[in-house]
């Protein structure tokens, strides 16, 4: 059983990992591949409001996607995209990424050999990567302006969407901990944690949600 304690300090992380942008028309939306199609459902999303005239999607495969996605993630995206009603020519993939870093880089890469200008960019995750992929794009993609999007949704909801609360909790816990050791490393810009959330990061890690920390000194961003 998760006690009430540990599910208010993990709805202090999910607050937190969450941006709070408001949306608005960009040069084009980057959906970071990952296991979950709310991602590319997200970004198409946004493109049928007119945010973005063009789509990315990035990312090659994982342990955790390989048998899902057995095309890799950004192929299955721009499949569920065009299923979605998006035409092929609104969508472009990046096929390589294996970590958020390379997402970013990559995708900045391939718009630059398309002749794409880019000022701005929706970065669509999944909700509790937000500010990670924020973090992460301020620091690989400097002069632009990075808008953090994802699906509107509550923490209750993604939970009951993964049907595994005890992951979800090792998720935040882990994408918190790479936002305090990240900086350091040079995989992406400093962000302030609040006293409030950190403590409450501190609380989940003594009470043993800590699948997801990282505990190699080589961490794949």
């Amino acid at each position: 059983m998760i006690s009430a304690q540990a599910w208010a300090d993990t709805r202090r992380l999910w607050d937190y990992h969450q941006m709070g942008h408001t949306v608005r028309p960009c040069s084009v939306a980057v959906g970071l591949g990952s296991h979950d199609l709310g991602v590319a459902d997200a970004a198409v999303a946004l493109y049928k409001r007119g945010m973005a005239p063009l789509l990315v999607f990035t990312g090659a495969t994982s342990a955790t996607t390989r048998i899902r996605m057995p095309r890799g993630e950004a192929v299955h995206y721009r499949e569920r995209a065009i299923e979605l009603g998006v035409p092929s020519s609104a969508v472009l993939v990046e096929p390589r990424a294996r970590n958020t870093g390379e997402n970013v880089r990559f995708s900045k890469a391939l718009l630059e050999e398309a002749g794409v200008e880019v000022s701005s960019v929706l970065l669509v995750s999944k909700p509790y990567e937000e500010r990670r992929a924020y973090a992460t794009a301020r620091k690989a993609w400097p002069g632009v302006e990075i808008i953090s999007a994802s699906t509107p949704m509550t923490l209750n909801e993604y939970a009951d969407s993964i049907q595994d609360a005890r992951l979800v909790i090792d998720m935040l816990v882990g994408a918190l901990q790479r936002l305090l050791i990240y900086p350091d490393q040079g995989f992406m810009i400093e962000q302030r944690v609040p006293a409030d959330v950190l403590e409450a990061y501190e609380r989940l890690c003594r009470e043993g949600f800590t699948s997801r920390l990282l505990t190699t000194d080589k961490p794949s961003t």
